[in-house]
């Protein structure tokens, strides 16, 4: 991404999201762009929803197991409180927060902040997940990733759950889930 130009020389901030379905890169693609950030020198603070232990709880992690050091929080309003100082604000795992995610994540980019959100974009019963559908409104940029479905080898850019939990979050991975394009997820077989 680029930085945008000002006349008065203060600093510009955006929103951008990283969306798609499970097993699609989400968490991989955010922490590219970390690593670029890093190599910036740019001060950054990463965040993930304290719920969300799968995989370890104070990183994120790709299902690659590229990792980076993060701070689980409870709510979303810890985002703004920590992330002040940041020049970039960086969000795992979206869908689990509260409805406030995407007024915190507006107030920082006008606080001059750039904010990547990485999340699902709909849950398993291929429904808007939590607060991504307001994030995506409101982002400057949105990057929409794509899975491969495990049934025909086509785009996958849904969720399937292969258990019968009809809770809307169910901590899992392949286990509980697999990516599915369009017609094998209505099929589900």
């Amino acid at each position: 991404m680029f930085i945008e130009p000002s006349l008065s020389g203060e600093r510009r901030g955006w929103i951008e999201v990283i969306c798609g379905s499970m097993f699609s890169g989400k968490t991989e693609e955010l922490i590219r762009r970390l690593k670029r950030v890093q190599i910036a020198s740019l001060r950054m603070e990463i965040f993930k929803p304290a719920t969300d232990i799968r995989y370890d709880e104070a990183r994120i992690v790709s299902h690659d197991e590229n990792a980076m050091h993060s701070t689980s929080v409870d709510n979303s309003q810890t985002i703004l409180l920590l992330g002040q100082q940041a020049d970039v604000v960086a969000i795992d795992e979206a869908q689990f927060f509260d409805a406030e995610l995407p007024t915190v994540c507006n107030l920082l980019a006008r606080q001059g902040i750039r904010v990547i959100v990485a999340g699902l974009d709909m849950d398993y019963r291929g429904q808007p997940f939590g607060p991504m559908p307001a994030l995506l409104a409101l982002a400057d940029y949105v990057t929409k990733l794509h899975a491969i479905c495990v049934k025909c080898g086509s785009i996958a850019t849904f969720s399937y759950r292969k258990s019968s939990h009809t809770d809307t979050v169910l901590l899992g991975e392949k286990d509980l889930y697999e990516p599915r394009c369009r017609h094998c997820y209505y099929e589900k077989q």
